[in-house]
């Protein structure tokens, strides 16, 4: 595989601010116009031009990312006490995205959430149930000490930083905006196993001590014994989200959906025990942009999958977002720091909207398509109107779809040409440069492999440039983080 770039080197927060594009190109005239936005008048929370409480940044050259204040989200500051535990619980679950990079830059915890320290203890076997050197920490990175060998299970699965202190913090921050007394805690529980599949993070039958296999053991332990700990300091603990980071092992996996689904059931059950919670513990994806990566076209089933389930089960299945946009690692498959930190800081947006603030908040996802003559047309869910699309990623290297920005036609195999694009309202406008078939026509979008690597960003092999106006800076990174279109194919009408 080939890559189209410039030589890699680590990104820094300061490189970030000169680079291309890599996050806020979607955003950066709003910035400059606007500065950060709270509720717009139709809803939107950090919509252009609706001020807000975070600082006013600064425009970059290019459309780069821009360093800048973090922004609050608007709503109801009595919600915030509806919280309905002391500590909430977010398991982290998935493959080598789930278990960070390095180096570690979160060492410190600004806030007062916590992780579960394993002290001296020798884990398997899976006692919580008593042993005294168990306790609650501040949360900071690393959870506990780095891994390097391969496979690592629990507890020695950890690769560098996660995205869950910058999640975290994020969430915290947010919950502070429109009441500095008010707190939002939040404990982490990371269990990922780098380079395996579903097969290693499903409930085991059978041993859960071994090389692989350990997640979901290591989960309800987690969980015993932070609802022990919990009750000796006079906290309620439940678990509100679990983050599942996953899918290039299993790419291709005509299973993929139906393992997620008894995962997330299984969980449901076990933890809910455990915790003795009644509410649903909703499990939230993003989509991966690494896999399969030989040649041109191959476009993985588990995109569309994740995009299915937060369709079909909503409330249940919450898909963040994509990948492609976050500073990443010159591979195409991993991210940089900087990355992981973003992605734990869209996630905690997310949580925000939907759990505290009780909003049906939905990713940057279409809707419904349909054509006239040579236009097909895409209807789509924005977060946060109006859509725009990001010059700083590069442009489709599949000559058929050049000019689509991410989207593409087929029929069969057969790949029909993209003459041009066009935002129309929430609709996105695709002409083709020939009459299109009868029947059987598909539109798609950042999901088959372009051959090559993007030249900035996640340094991906399959992208797109659409995203929405949102205007939300991470507390952690400081860098903006509107969404961008997922991965999706579908039928024309």
């Amino acid at each position: 595989m080939e890559r189209h770039s410039l030589p890699w080197v680590r990104l820094a927060p300061a490189a970030l601010a000169a680079m291309g594009a890599t996050l806020g190109a979607c955003s950066d005239s709003e910035f400059e116009a606007a500065g950060t936005g709270g509720q717009s008048s139709g809803g939107h929370a950090n919509a252009p031009g609706a001020g807000g409480n975070g600082g006013t940044p600064g425009g970059g050259e290019g459309g780069g990312p821009i360093l800048a204040e973090p922004t609050c989200v608007t709503g109801d500051a009595s919600l915030q006490a509806s919280a309905p535990w002391d500590w909430v619980g977010i398991v982290g679950t998935g493959q080598s995205l789930a278990v960070g990079t390095t180096p570690i830059t979160s060492t410190t915890q600004p806030y007062n959430n916590l992780m579960l320290s394993l002290g001296e203890a020798t884990v398997p076997p899976w006692d919580a149930a008593s042993d005294p050197t168990l306790e609650m920490v501040p949360l900071v990175e690393p959870l506990r000490s780095l891994h390097r060998g391969y496979p690592a299970p629990y507890p020695g699965n950890l690769f560098g930083e996660t995205p869950h202190s910058a999640m975290a913090n994020a969430l915290t921050f947010l919950a502070k905006c429109p009441d500095p007394t008010l707190d939002f805690i939040t404990v982490h529980t990371v269990v990922g196993e780098s380079g395996q599949g579903m097969v290693a993070l499903e409930k085991q039958t059978g041993d859960s001590t071994g090389e692989t296999g350990r997640a979901y053991a290591a989960t309800l332990f987690e969980a015993e014994a932070i609802t022990r700990l919990a009750a000796e300091a006079g906290k309620t603990y439940g678990i509100g989200a679990i983050v599942m980071t996953h899918g290039e092992t299993d790419n291709g996996s005509s299973g993929y959906k139906n393992q997620l689904l008894t995962l997330w059931t299984d969980y449901n059950a076990d933890l809910a025990a455990i915790t003795g919670q009644t509410a649903t513990i909703p499990m939230y994806l993003s989509q991966q942009h690494a896999y399969p990566n030989e040649g041109v076209g191959g476009r993985p089933l588990v995109n569309t999958v994740l995009w299915e389930l937060g369709v079909e089960h909503p409330g249940d299945f919450v898909v963040t977002g994509p990948k492609y946009q976050y500073p990443g690692n010159d591979d195409g498959v991993h991210l940089a720091v900087e990355g992981y930190q973003a992605l734990g800081e869209k996630t905690a947006q997310v949580y925000y909207e939907r759990t505290v603030l009780g909003r049906d908040w939905q990713p940057l996802q279409p809707t419904s398509a349909e054509r006239d003559g040579r236009v097909v047309t895409v209807h789509f869910n924005v977060p946060v109107p109006p859509l725009r699309w990001d010059e700083g990623l590069d442009a489709p290297l599949i000559a058929e779809w050049a000019n689509g920005r991410g989207f593409e036609l087929r029929n069969g195999s057969f790949r029909r040409q993209i003459e041009s694009v066009a935002i129309v309202g929430d609709t996105v406008e695709i002409t083709a440069a020939e009459d299109l078939p009868a029947s059987g026509l598909m539109v798609a979008y950042a999901l088959s492999s372009q051959g090559g690597q993007m030249t900035t960003a996640s340094f991906a092999v399959r992208w797109g440039q659409l995203c929405d106006s949102d205007l939300f800076v991470g507390s952690t990174t400081g860098l903006p983080n509107p969404n961008y279109g997922i991965s999706f194919e579908m039928p024309v009408r």
